[in-house]
C-alpha cells in the first residue's frame, strides 16, 4: 500500500478522454492535528473574550456604585444646608421684628415718626437727612413719617441687616445703590408721592417743594437747585408743583447746560414754569 501511494503521488494524473482522475485526499493525521490545534485556538480566544467581559463589567459597574453613594451623599449635604439656610432665616426674621418693635408706637402697631426719630438717634443719623428717605424707599413705605411691620420686614431684609448697628452700617451701600442712573429716577419719583399725605393728594405745596429739592438733588445739582428755589419761592403764579412739573426739574437739570441754558428749547414739551424759570434767568444776566 505504501509503495502503490508512492507511486501514483510522483505520477502525473492519467488521461482518458472523459475522465479526469480525483483530487488528491489529505493524510487523515493532518486533518487531526489541525483541527485539533484550531480548537485549541478557538478556547484560548474564547477565554480572552471571557476575560474582556469580565473586565468591562467590573468597570462599568464600579463607577455607578460610587455615583449612587456620592449622591446620596449630595442629597443629604444639599437637605443639611437647605434646613441650615431655613433655620439662619427664621432666625433672622426673629431679630428683624424684634427690632421692630423696639421702635413701633405698640397701640398702633406702626413706627411712627416719634420712633423714626429714636431710631435715628440710635444710628447716630439725622431724621432729615436724606439716606433716611432712601430706607422708606427701600421699604416702600406708603405713608410719610409711619413703618408698618411688612413694610420693615422687606426693607431690613432687602438689606440684610437685623441690628440698628447693622443698618446704620449699611446706609452708605444703601445711597449708592440709590445713586445709581437705573434706581434714581425711580428714587426720584417715590419721594414726591411719599409727601402726598392726604387721600386723592396730586400736588405739594411750593415750601415743599423746595425743601424736598434741596433735600433730593442738592448734593447733584447745587447751583441749578439754588436757583431754582430762589425763583419758585420769588414767582406768584404757581402755589404747588404737580409730579409732571417735579420730574421735570430732574429732565431740566440732567440735559441742560447751565448757566447759558444755550441747549434750552421752549418748544420741547418742558412745562411752562420752566421756561419762566429760563426767561427769570436771562433776565438776571442782563
Amino acid at each position: 500500500m505504501f509503495t502503490f501511494f508512492l507511486v501514483f503521488s510522483v505520477l502525473p494524473p492519467l488521461q482518458f478522454s472523459g475522465y479526469r482522475a480525483p483530487a488528491p485526499q489529505r493524510p487523515l493525521a493532518i486533518d487531526f492535528f489541525e483541527r485539533r490545534s484550531s480548537l485549541r485556538r478557538l478556547e484560548g480566544f474564547l477565554l480572552l473574550v471571557s476575560l474582556a467581559l469580565s473586565i468591562v463589567y467590573r468597570f462599568v459597574r464600579m463607577p455607578r456604585t460610587s455615583t449612587t453613594k456620592k449622591t446620596g451623599q449630595s442629597n443629604s449635604s444639599t437637605a443639611a444646608n437647605a434646613a441650615a439656610s431655613n433655620k439662619a432665616s427664621s432666625k433672622e426674621s426673629e431679630r428683624i421684628d424684634q427690632l421692630f418693635y423696639v421702635y413701633a408706637n405698640r397701640s398702633l402697631g406702626l413706627i411712627d415718626p416719634e420712633g423714626i426719630e429714636k431710631m435715628c438717634s440710635d444710628m447716630e443719623v439725622d431724621h432729615t437727612d436724606v439716606r433716611i428717605l432712601m430706607l422708606a424707599w427701600k421699604m416702600q413705605a406708603e405713608k410719610q413719617g409711619y413703618f408698618t411691620l411688612e413694610e420693615w420686614r422687606r426693607g431690613l431684609k432687602a438689606m440684610r441687616v437685623d441690628t440698628i448697628v447693622k443698618l446704620k452700617k449699611a446706609l452708605p451701600d444703601l445711597e449708592k445703590e440709590v445713586r445709581r442712573t437705573s434706581n434714581f429716577v425711580d428714587f426720584y419719583s417715590y419721594a414726591f408721592r411719599y409727601c402726598l399725605t392726604e387721600e386723592k393728594q396730586k400736588s405739594i405745596d411750593i415750601e415743599s417743594i423746595c425743601q424736598l429739592l434741596d433735600l433730593v438733588l442738592g448734593n447733584l445739582f447745587r447751583a441749578q437747585v439754588d436757583y431754582l428755589v430762589e425763583y419758585l419761592k420769588i414767582q406768584t403764579e404757581y402755589k404747588v408743583i404737580n409730579m409732571d412739573q417735579w420730574m421735570g426739574f430732574y429732565r431740566f437739570f440732567n440735559e441742560i447746560s447751565f448757566p447759558d441754558f444755550n441747549d434750552y428749547d421752549p418748544e420741547h414739551a418742558w412745562p411752562l414754569i420752566l421756561d419762566n424759570f429760563v426767561d427769570w434767568m436771562n433776565a438776571k444776566k442782563r
